[in-house]
C-alpha cells in the first residue's frame, strides 16, 4: 500500500465516541486526507458548475440531451462491466440507516440487496457517522449483536449464504463533514469521508467474503460528477491495492438534469457501473428545483398525486430501462415506502395491494429489482419479481427497443390533470414538520403516517408550499397559496402536535425549531438548493 503523507484531519467539535479509534486510525485518516486533497478541488468547481446550469435552465426553461456527447449516445459498441456474482440477482432490495438493530435486520430481511444508508435515511451526526462504520464492520465480522432495550429481544446474524449483499450509499457531493477538517480547516466533503472510511477498512474484507465494496452514488447531476467518482474509485483501488473493476456503483437517477445524461454516467462509470435506479421525491424535488422559474406548466400536483404513471414520470423509468438494458447494466426501480401497522389490518390490506400492484408494474416494464423500506414487504415484491424473472437473476436482455423518448417528455409536467389541493398543502406542512424534528434529533428514516420517510420527503414537501406559493396557486377550496396561509397551516400543525403527544413531549422535542425551519425554506425568495444545508447547521452533534 503506498503511503503518501498529506496534511492531517483533525476532528473538530466531536464528543469522543466508543470505538472510534477502530475507524478513524491514522491509516484511514491518511487516506481520507488524500481524497480530500486530490478530489475537493474539482468537487467544488462540480458544485459552481451545478449552478450555473441552474441559471441556464432558468433562462432557457427547458432541457434537451448533450450535442457534445451525441457520439457516446450513438455508439452502440460499449457496454458497462459484467456484474459480479454477488450483484448479479437484485429483485428486491431493501434500504435503511446502519444503526445496530437495521443492520442486522437488513441483512437478515430476506431481500438481495441492503442499500447501507448514510445518506438521505441518517442524519449526519458524529455518532450516526462513525457509529455506522463501527457497525458495518462488524457486520462483517459477524461480531454484531443487538438487544432492544425496551422488549428485551435479541437480534443476530443468520449464516453469511442468507445475508443480503451490502450496497452502501455515502453523502452526496454538496454535504461537508464539519467535524473532520484539514490543516486549513476547511472541512472534508461528507461523500469522501463516508466512501473513503468504507472502503478503507473494508475492501479486503469484503473480497475476502466473496463480495466487494459496492456503491449507490446519490443526488448526481451530471456525468461530469460521475468522472469524479469514477477517477475517485481508481485512485482508491490503486491505494489500497487491489484490482481495478474491484467497486461498483449503481447511480441514482434522482435530478432532472441526470435523466438527460444517462448514457452518458454509465459510460464514465463503465469499468465501475452495476446499474442506474429510479427515485421518486428527489427527482420531483429537482424538478422543481431547476424550473421554478418556469411559470404554470412546470407547477406540480400534490406529491401523492404523482404517480409512476404520469406521463413524464413513465418516460423517465421507461427510458432508464432502455438505457441501462442496452448498455448491458441493471434496471432499479423506486421505493415502496409503507410501513405496515401492527393495529389496522385493513391499512396494511390495502397498502400491500398497491405495493403489489407498483412492483408488478416495474417488473412488467423491465426493472431487474426494485426497493422496499421494510422487511414485511419483502416477499410481496419478490413475489412480483420471481413472476416474471423465475430462476433468471435479471431480465438485461430485454432492450425495450420499443421505448422512444424525446427531450420534451421528460419535462411535460403540464400532461398531469391533477392540481394542487389545500389538503395537500397540509399534508405537505404535516409531514415536513414532523420529518424535520425527527432529523434534528437524528433521525433520518421516519415512521410518517404509515409511509417511511426520508430527507427527500421533507425536501419535496417544502419544494411544493415554496413553488405553489410563488406560482400563486388557487385551491379548489377558494383559497390562494400565500405565505400568510402556509403560516396559519403550520400553526395549526404545531398546535395539534401538542395536544396529540402532551406539553412534556412536546418541551422534549425540537418542534418549533423544525415549524421554524420549513418556514424559512419554504417561504425564503432565496430558494435554498438544500434543505439538509441549513438544517445541519442546526443538526446537534
Amino acid at each position: 500500500m503506498s503511503a503518501p503523507a498529506p496534511s492531517p484531519l483533525a476532528i473538530v467539535d466531536a464528543e469522543p465516541l466508543p470505538r472510534q479509534e477502530e475507524v478513524l486510525t491514522d491509516a484511514a485518516l491518511a487516506f481520507v486526507a488524500e481524497l480530500h486533497r486530490r478530489f475537493t478541488p474539482r468537487r467544488d468547481e462540480l458544485l459552481a458548475r451545478r449552478a450555473e446550469r441552474r441559471a441556464e435552465i432558468a433562462r432557457t426553461s427547458t432541457l434537451d440531451f448533450l450535442p457534445e456527447t451525441a457520439a457516446i449516445r450513438a455508439d452502440d459498441s460499449w457496454k458497462v462491466a459484467p456484474a459480479p456474482a454477488a450483484l448479479n440477482d437484485r429483485r428486491v432490495e431493501i434500504t435503511g440507516p446502519t444503526d445496530r438493530k437495521m443492520t442486522i435486520n437488513a441483512l437478515n430481511s430476506g431481500a438481495k440487496v441492503w442499500l447501507a444508508d448514510f445518506e438521505d435515511a441518517s442524519a449526519p451526526t458524529w455518532e450516526n457517522v462513525i457509529l455506522g462504520q463501527v457497525n458495518l464492520i462488524d457486520a462483517y465480522t459477524r461480531s454484531i449483536d443487538f438487544t432492544d432495550p425496551g422488549s428485551g429481544k435479541s437480534y443476530a446474524l443468520r449464516p453469511n449464504e442468507e445475508l443480503a449483499t451490502v450496497v452502501m450509499r455515502p453523502r452526496g457531493w454538496h454535504l461537508n463533514e464539519r467535524h473532520l477538517a484539514d490543516a486549513d480547516s476547511r472541512a472534508v466533503p461528507g461523500a469522501l469521508v463516508d466512501f473513503g472510511l468504507y472502503f478503507f477498512h473494508n475492501a479486503q474484507r469484503l473480497l475476502d467474503l466473496g463480495k466487494g465494496p459496492y456503491f449507490y452514488l446519490p443526488k448526481t447531476e451530471s456525468h461530469l460528477e460521475a468522472r469524479l467518482w469514477n477517477d475517485v474509485f481508481v485512485f482508491a483501488q490503486d491505494y489500497v491495492g487491489i484490482p481495478q473493476g474491484t467497486i461498483r456503483a449503481t447511480v441514482l437517477i434522482e435530478t432532472i438534469t441526470a435523466a438527460y445524461e444517462m448514457e452518458e454516467i454509465l459510460y464514465e462509470l463503465r469499468d465501475h457501473a452495476s446499474g442506474l435506479n429510479a427515485g421518486r421525491w428527489d427527482y420531483l424535488f429537482s424538478i422543481v428545483k431547476n424550473f421554478r422559474d418556469g411559470g404554470a406548466r412546470f407547477v406540480l400536483p400534490d406529491r401523492n398525486a404523482v404517480t409512476m404513471t404520469a406521463p413524464f414520470m413513465r418516460a423517465y423509468t421507461e427510458l432508464l430501462v432502455r438505457t441501462c438494458h442496452k448498455r448491458g447494466a441493471h434496471a432499479i426501480g423506486g421505493m415502496a415506502a409503507f410501513i405496515p401497522s401492527r393495529r389496522d389490518a385493513e391499512v396494511n390490506k390495502t397498502a400491500f395491494e398497491k405495493v403489489r400492484a407498483d412492483k408488478d408494474r416495474e417488473a412488467g416494464d423491465g426493472f431487474d429489482g426494485s426497493w422496499v423500506a421494510h422487511p414485511d414487504l419483502v416477499p410481496i415484491a419478490m413475489e412480483s419479481f420471481d413472476k416474471v424473472l423465475g430462476d433468471r437473476p435479471n431480465q438485461k436482455d430485454r432492450l425495450r427497443e420499443d421505448v422512444h423518448v424525446e427531450a420534451a417528455d421528460l419535462i411535460a409536467i403540464d400532461s398531469l390533470d391533477a392540481k394542487p389541493t389545500y389538503a395537500g398543502l397540509v399534508n405537505a406542512v404535516q409531514v415536513g414538520i414532523r420529518y424535520i424534528e425527527a432529523w434534528l434529533r437524528g433521525l433520518g428514516a421516519v415512521a410518517i403516517f404509515n409511509l417511511m420517510e426520508d430527507a427527500a420527503t421533507a425536501e419535496i414537501s417544502r419544494s411544493q408550499i415554496w413553488q405553489w406559493i410563488n406560482a400563486g396557486v388557487e385551491f379548489e377550496n377558494g383559497d390562494t397559496a400565500t405565505p400568510e396561509l402556509a403560516r396559519k397551516v403550520a400553526a395549526e400543525e404545531l398546535s395539534a402536535i401538542r395536544q396529540e403527544i402532551g406539553e412534556e413531549a412536546f418541551a422534549a422535542g425540537h418542534w418549533q425549531e423544525a415549524h421554524d425551519l420549513l418556514l424559512t425554506v419554504s417561504l425564503d425568495d432565496d430558494y435554498a438548493d438544500f434543505l439538509t444545508l441549513p438544517a445541519y447547521e442546526q443538526l446537534k452533534g
